[in-house]
């Protein structure tokens, strides 16, 4: 069930882009401000509005830390702020001079791509400030992007309808005519996905545009390999062209937004319409999932935002930061620990945990005593929870495994080997895979160079090492 618990009137005219961190929401419109709330009870933020776009704001995102903020308006300009502060660190200027549609940090935030209406797309290195690469799209505007989880490649879509693959080299890797009338805006789920047809991991993408479609993607990423998208389904539902998609933290949901008034959220694997929310009064344009709490926030043409609480949504975020993480509990910044609160159902001590600048290492450090004197946390109860979720998240530290030497995994699927077998190619692979991979084609995965030989030698020597490792690993 999905439950209106809040409406955010504060907006002067059309919003154009709301988007999550993990403790808070940026909202952006055509009154040139950006408005930022704070997920605890949605009142705005000290700073908010942030003003210094000269015309209409089309896009907001924050960085993965949630540390830095950037927008991008129809002034040619995208701007970054500390989204502690509201300070604004940088303009940058895209070439041209032409209206910014569009802006994403990759993953790692090494990179701030901003895409504009002359199909012009730029990514800025987010240490110096500077332009790192550019690039074009051929006829049209670009206005939607995406990366991958590992930040090598993205995916931008423009109004010809293109879907555009490219690496971090700015290199145009893949074009696919995917929407006849337009893209309007495009993502990726962080979660892969197996293909049963040869055991290959696979990311979903979802793409949506002027045709009232959403259309579900899988893409291959792979340095060696290079890209490979496949067509999946077509979700249907809506009634006029749909102007947002998002996927849940976890991949399960696709939710949508379009001129015909109307929010429809899907199930992934299925297709199914979950729900169908209809309480906005113009086209709606924008739809965000938070990435650690089962909100949903939708805006829209009607000058409002609604914060919608997702009864059969389950957060995500202890996945996101425990597992999946390659920062380390002791690098944590507040951010980190805010969203490591909210994923343990402890999000009511966010705002105290903020004020009193807990970070990864603070939060190792709290004991009872801390708890009690420096945090007053007055309730026994409530204190023996924190320190119990405390102690959990060590031993959790001591439990992660070493990462994998990487020439125990397979390079077609990126997995530790069970069965290695050698290729002609010289090359070792897990011998399902390499199966599998032969059996539609005759390169190596390595060379892209044909292969002499389809026989496969087990690779017995490697085998034995993997098996040492994984012993000395048990210890």
């Amino acid at each position: 069930m999905a439950t209106l618990i809040r409406t955010l009137a504060d907006h002067s005219d059309d919003v154009n882009y709301c988007a999550f961190s993990s403790s808070c929401l940026a909202t952006c419109s055509l009154d040139k401000t950006i408005r930022v709330y704070s997920l605890s009870n949605f009142t705005e933020l000290p700073y908010s509005p942030l003003k210094g776009h000269a015309y209409a704001v089309h896009c907001c995102c924050f960085s993965p830390s949630g540390r830095a903020l950037a927008s991008c308006s129809t002034d040619g300009t995208t701007a970054l702020w500390d989204a502690r502060d509201g300070r604004r660190l940088a303009v940058l200027q895209q070439p041209g001079a032409s209206p910014v549609r569009v802006c994403r940090f990759s993953p790692q935030a090494t990179y701030l791509l901003s895409g504009a209406a002359d199909g012009s797309v730029v990514l800025w290195n987010v240490q110096s400030l500077k332009l790192y690469r550019s690039g074009n799209v051929k006829g049209g505007s670009l206005v939607a992007c995406a990366f991958s989880p590992n930040g090598n490649f993205f995916v931008t879509g423009s109004t010809s309808g293109d879907l555009t693959i490219w690496d971090d080299k700015m290199r145009c890797l893949y074009n696919e005519k995917a929407h006849d009338l337009g893209v309007t805006c495009c993502d990726i789920s962080s979660h892969p996905v197996s293909d049963s047809e040869n055991g290959f991991k696979y990311f979903q993408m979802a793409s949506c545009g002027q045709d009232n479609q959403i259309k579900l993607w899988l893409i291959l990423f792979a340095d060696f390999l290079g890209v490979e998208l496949k067509y999946k389904c077509t979700l249907n539902g809506h009634t006029a062209p749909v102007l947002a998609c998002a996927f849940s933290c976890d991949g399960q949901m696709i939710v949508s937004g379009s001129v015909d008034k109307c929010v429809i959220i899907y199930e992934t694997s299925t297709g199914n319409t979950l729900h169908t929310l209809s309480q906005h009064t113009r086209y709606v344009t924008t739809c965000a999932f938070a990435p650690h709490s089962p909100l949903l926030a939708t805006g829209s043409m009607d000058k409002t935002v609604h914060i919608w609480q997702l009864d059969f949504m389950q957060p995500c975020a202890g996945d996101t930061i425990e597992n999946e993480s390659k920062v380390a509990v002791e690098d944590w910044s507040e951010d980190d620990v805010s969203a490591w609160l909210s994923a343990q159902d402890l999000a009511d001590f966010v705002g105290l945990f903020k004020m009193n600048n807990i970070d990864g290492k603070e939060l190792l450090n709290l004991t009872k005593e801390s708890l009690a004197n420096e945090l007053k946390i007055e309730s026994l109860g409530q204190r023996s929870k924190v320190l119990q979720k405390i102690e959990e998240l060590r031993m959790t530290m001591i439990s992660v495994s070493v990462p994998v030497p990487d020439e125990f995994l397979c390079p077609i699927t990126r997995e530790l080997m069970n069965d290695p077998v050698i290729a002609t190619d010289g090359y070792s692979y897990e011998r399902e895979a390499m199966e599998n991979w032969i059996s539609n084609r005759r390169s190596s995965p390595m060379t892209n160079l044909p292969l002499h030989s389809l026989m496969l030698t087990p690779n017995r020597t490697l085998k034995m090492a993997i098996s040492r490792w994984l012993e000395t690993q048990q210890k």
